[in-house]
């Protein structure tokens, strides 16, 4: 039934027994979070190898030893690994430490402040500042990013293909000062959605209009995280942008953080080998080296592409029962209600919700007073604000199932519930 079609009588019905069942929540004395997109423990528990897996052995196949000082760009083998998943060649990586979030700010300060024809130097000779395209919703991160280098954010629709290639065209042709565009391409974070091919070959193309210090900031960070059987395809962007000679404007990040251990992985950040060498460069005055012993660890237990798909299959058994759990939950308790619509995402570690307008803050609120506490409402938005706030971003894999579940009881009911009291005040 939809609830807009219900009479006054029948919402206020309704609204007696929801507000009776938010009532026994809150007594509960729940504490629950659905805040992060963080691995169980049980996810981790898959890796504890990585431990001891060297035995005393840290020379590499050259007779490098991994101990010593040296190799900003990351040992070979590691390198090798980064370009499988990227879609690159062995000499187009870097690899970092944990976090491919600290490589990515690092570029953008390279490119901000420290490049030849730095962004910020351009955006004052025109007397105006430096912008950044951000498809929505999508990941917080990135905009902390932005406003830590006072860069300007302008939004672009998410579709299920993608960035709003059209939006994105007309803005990039239109303002000298956007220098760049953050990309979640598969499994996007928060809505699951795969770029399409016709997007990453419009993206490709895309710094021959803006010009040649425009950066795509290809963040792949669920690029082997697959919920379904058969994954979405994802074009290579590098390859593309060969064809178009842009490849010096793509900036492509991954790490292992949700593969190994979420705070001691190793992450990659792969650009055109003229690019990474000014990125080394840049590096060069902050860093020796990267933890080479743990990018050893990690390629002896990954070791290549099949033994990965293999291990990302046993994360793919403990983690589809949740987010089927979740799709089940909302499909029986809002699907034809017409008050939240959602994603069902065929990969990555969230699923995106949108309530009717002007509703997410509430149900946040509500969800937090009876003890489950969600992502705030417009984190998926720069600065913060969802202009309808309406979308919150479920994270289902920390949780157990029976605290996921016990979640979700409340989560249906903050929605219903601020739905009721909206279609009431008519």
């Amino acid at each position: 039934m939809k609830y807009a079609d219900l009479s006054t009588a029948e919402l206020q019905s309704l609204h007696e027994s929801i507000s009776s069942h938010y009532d026994q929540f809150k007594a509960a004395g729940l504490k629950l979070d659905l805040t992060r997109g963080k691995p169980s423990k049980e996810q981790l528990d898959l890796s504890n190898a990585l431990d001891g897996i060297l035995e005393g052995f840290y020379l590499l196949q050259d007779g490098t030893d991994v101990r010593n000082y040296g190799g900003i760009l990351g040992i070979p083998e590691a390198r090798a690994l980064g370009a499988d998943i990227l879609g690159l060649a062995p000499d187009e990586v870097l690899v970092g430490g944990n976090s491919s979030l600290t490589l990515m700010y690092q570029y953008i300060d390279l490119m901000q402040n420290h490049a030849g024809n730095s962004w910020h130097r351009e955006a004052k000779a025109a007397n105006g500042r430096v912008k950044f395209l951000c498809p929505v919703p999508g990941y917080d991160r990135h905009y902390t990013i932005c406003e830590q280098f006072n860069i300007e954010m302008i939004t672009v629709a998410m579709t299920e293909a993608g960035p709003d290639m059209a939006e994105v065209e007309s803005l990039v042709s239109s303002d000298p000062l956007i220098k760049g565009i953050w990309c979640v391409p598969r499994y996007s974070n928060p809505t699951g959605y795969t770029y399409s091919d016709e997007t990453v070959s419009r993206l490709s193309k895309l710094p021959i209009i803006a010009g040649d210090n425009f950066r795509i900031m290809w963040d792949n960070a669920y690029a082997v995280h697959h919920l379904a059987d058969e994954p979405d395809e994802l074009s290579n962007l590098m390859a593309l942008a060969r064809k178009q000679s842009t490849q010096d404007s793509v900036v492509m990040l991954a790490s292992t953080s949700k593969i190994t251990f979420a705070g001691a992985g190793i992450a990659f950040l792969g650009a055109s080998v003229q690019n990474l060498a000014i990125f080394e460069q840049f590096l060069s005055g902050s860093i020796i080296g990267f933890d080479k012993v743990n990018q050893l660890r990690h390629v002896r237990f990954l070791k290549d592409s099949e033994a990965l798909a293999a291990h990302m299959a046993k994360h793919q058994a403990i983690i589809r029962p949740k987010f089927d759990l979740v799709l089940a939950k909302l499909e029986s308790a809002l699907g034809g209600t017409g008050i939240a619509e959602w994603t069902t995402p065929r990969g990555g570690y969230f699923i995106s919700l949108d309530t009717l307008p002007g509703l997410a803050s509430e149900v946040v609120r509500l969800a937090d007073e009876a003890g489950v506490k969600l992502t705030p409402a417009g984190a998926t938005f720069p600065y913060g604000m969802d202009p309808l706030d309406r979308n919150i971003r479920i994270a289902p894999t920390f949780p157990s199932l029976d605290q996921l579940r016990q979640a979700l009881e409340v989560f249906v009911v903050c929605i219903q519930l601020a739905s009721v009291n909206k279609l009431l005040s008519r």
